[in-house]
Parts: C-alpha cells; structure tokens; sequence
C-alpha cells in the first residue's frame, strides 16, 4: 500500500530547499546587522503556555491545536505561534537580567495548526519571526518593522503594503471593548456564531472576522483611535514618526486587529499587492505585547516581535516573477576509467571537497561518453579525466567545458590547482 504525506503537509525537494536556504541566509545577514540572535525553542509545549498567552478565546486555542497527552498525563502541544515559546523561554532562562536589553531575538520554527488547508497556508507550515523583549520605546517597534521590511526588499519585493494600527493600553482597549459591544449588541443575532461567542469574550476580534466582514455594521463600528488615551496616543504618534524618518512607507488602517490576545499598542500587518497573489494578501503579521512575560510567570517585560510565514514569502516572490540567485550547478565533474582510475578518484574528490571545491563523480561505472553526459547534466565547469595512461604518467586531464581546451596537470597538485582556478575555502 502506498502511503502520502499527511494531509496538509508537503516534502520540499532539492529544488525547492535551495530556494529556502537562499532565503533563510539573506534573512540570517540582515537579522545579524540588525543585532538580533537565533533563539531555538522546543517543537511543543505545555498546552498551558499557549492557553495563558495566545487566549483561550482565539481560534487557534480553540480550533486549530496539535493538542495530546504524554506517558504523564501531561498536556501537551505542538507549537502553533512562535511568541509564546520564545518569551517563556526567556522567562525561564532569566533572560530579563542580562546587561544589554533590549534582549532581540530571531528563529526559524516549524508551526503546527489544524485548519482547512489551502494554498500557502498547511497545517505544517514555517515561520521566521523576531521578538525584542525588554524595552517600551516606541523606537523599537519602528526598527521591527524596518527588519521585517528589510527582509522583503532584500530578496527584491516591491509589491508591499505596510498597514498599521494602535491597539492602545489596556484602559484604551477596555474603553474600545465597551464600545464595541454596545454597537454589535443590537444586530447580534445576524452575526455568524463565532462571532456572537466572540462579542461576550473577546469583541475586539469581531472586527477580524472574515464572514462577517461585509455586514453593515462593521463599516460603522467604532474606532480604537477614537477610545485612545493621551498616552496610548502619544506613543502611536511617535511609531509613526519613527516610520517617516525610515523613509518606510505605510497606511494607517483602523480596523487592523491581531488575532491573537496579548497584543497592545501598535499592531501591523505587510501585505502583497502583487497580481494575481491572492485573495489573502497577508504576508507577516506582528505587534507590541507588554505584559506577556508576566502572564507566563516572569516579571512585566515589554515586548514586540512579528511572524513571517516563508510559504507565503515564496509565493509572493513567484507571483512577481522574482528568480533567486541559486547556484546548482558543479565545479568539476571527476571522469574515471578503470578500477584503479576509480580509486584515486575518491582520494581526489575528497581532498578537493575539502578545499571548498563542488566536485562529484559517476557512482555507476559507466563509459566515459556517459560519465561527460553527466557532467554537462549537473552544467560542471571543468572535467577532470583520469585513466590508466593518465595514472602511469602521475597526471590528470583538465578540460574546460565552456571552450573544450585541456591541460594535463600533476595529481599531487589538482586540488591546489583546481582551488587557484575556482577558488574556495578550506576547513583545515
């Protein structure tokens, strides 16, 4: 019988891991300019560390959790978001002591949630995302969206659209939550169930509500601008002058929420607007969080951070015909006849490998015709030929393959030789 990959996940063959990996190193050299370090966090957690952070009000927590218990009646849960692990994480390991704050941080995980899968969004899908933990400047969270939009036009998108808003402190929110539910209460019962549960829970996430999104009373609900005190507003104030002074371009969206509980102040999403990207044009979404490392045990430590899907990265790098500067093709290419020919090719391989040189051979003793098809297949540069005259002599065979010319050279000095050439690093 054969057997697939589970429903919602994808293998992501050689082709298309070094896309990632390309993406991933332009990520890594601008987080390292930035000044913000990988942090790895276990693959799941305390169910309770998504409960008390996330919101038992979210659809994630209601929903769309990886959720099992263990040998010890432990719950358990595989990590839907990556915020959540990363500020216990830093709670946990003290992280609120060390000298230098505020302490900034990046990773690469792997996220789990059980949802309808559909394009650029699996129910195992990949997220980089950076969380600055330890400062309330308004400063800070101008420079995470600054990286995150860094991240995108390094990689050659210019399709962006930078969306933002205030959420508020919490007496602004309290004021905007009461507000909301003396507006919806009226037409409660045309709003779709989710809907109804959230407006005695959680009402500000009504206004994140897809099926209800074009019903009228979404277009006259109240603004959390409106509700946001002198210093909720003052705070906003200086987010966007910070974005001025970046030269970063963005709109001001009053009905952008977070759907997840524990963002305040300012929230942003970076959208595509590339044709024909998609009806869901989100690509990263993120905001500020004070008050998360202390619902999780550690003391009251602001926070800001954003998540960058890569799956919809990719998709929207494709959808503006953008071609990554992949390199697959191979230096040398060693052709080896006979059994003895064979053997010191190993020795050749390996020692040029270890001069930083991309070098392989045929591993099917094949004829020579076949071993040269080979090697224009995977484009090598050079063919290094190798047989038994070649072996007498204490030579090898060099030949360009963009002009056909040949040189012999000494086998005790090809890899120097080949490494003069191509260049390379070695890890001697």
């Amino acid at each position: 019988m054969r057997i697939n990959a589970p429903r919602g996940t994808v293998d992501l063959l050689p082709e298309q891991t070094r896309k990632w990996q390309y993406v991933e190193r332009v990520i890594q050299d601008l987080c390292e300019r930035f000044q913000y370090k990988e942090i790895r966090t276990p693959m799941f957690e305390h169910t309770e560390v998504f409960q008390r952070s996330v919101g038992d009000t979210t659809d994630i927590v209601q929903k769309e959790m990886y959720t099992f218990e263990d040998r010890g009646n432990r719950s358990i849960t595989l990590r839907p978001e990556g915020t959540a692990g990363v500020v216990r994480a830093f709670v946990q390991n003290k992280m609120h002591g060390e000298v230098i704050q505020p302490v900034k941080l990046y990773y690469f995980d792997e996220l789990f949630r059980y949802e309808r899968p559909q394009q650029g969004r699996m129910r195992q899908l990949h997220q980089f995302g950076v969380e600055a933990l330890g400062s309330d400047d308004p400063a800070i969270d101008a420079e995470v969206i600054g990286l995150a939009m860094a991240c995108y036009e390094a990689l050659g998108l210019t399709s962006l659209k930078l969306v933002i808003n205030s959420l508020g402190d919490q007496e602004s929110r309290q004021a905007h939550k009461d507000a909301l539910i003396a507006h919806f209460t009226p037409v409660k019962d045309e709003l779709c169930g989710d809907c109804q549960t959230r407006l005695e829970q959680n009402p500000l996430r009504v206004l994140d509500c897809k099926k209800d999104m074009d019903h009228e009373a979404m277009k006259t609900a109240p603004s959390i601008l409106e509700y946001l005190n002198e210093e909720s507003g003052a705070y906003f104030t200086r987010v966007k002058e910070y974005l001025d002074e970046m030269r970063i371009s963005y709109v001001v969206d009053e009905t952008l929420v977070r759907g997840l509980d524990y963002y305040n102040h300012t929230a942003f999403e970076i959208m595509s607007e590339a044709e024909g990207f998609g009806a869901i044009t989100t690509l990263l979404g993120g905001g500020r969080y004070n008050g998360l490392t202390e619902e999780l045990g550690g003391p009251d430590v602001p926070g800001v951070g954003f998540g960058m899907g890569i799956e919809r990265l990719l998709m929207a790098l494709e959808a503006e015909n953008i071609e990554l500067p992949v390199e697959e093709d191979v230096d040398c290419f060693v052709v080896a006849l006979g059994d003895e020919a064979e053997k010191k090719a190993v020795g050749i391989l390996h020692e040029m490998r270890k001069q930083g040189i991309r070098v392989d051979k045929d591993y099917q003793q094949r004829k020579m015709r076949a071993q040269f098809k080979a090697a224009d297949r995977v484009d090598a540069s050079y063919v290094l030929i190798l047989g038994d005259q070649e072996l007498e002599n204490g030579n090898i065979i060099v030949r360009t393959m963009e002009t056909g010319d040949q040189e012999e050279i000494q086998l005790d000095d090809i890899a120097s030789y080949m490494k003069s050439k191509i260049g390379g690093t070695t890890n001697e």
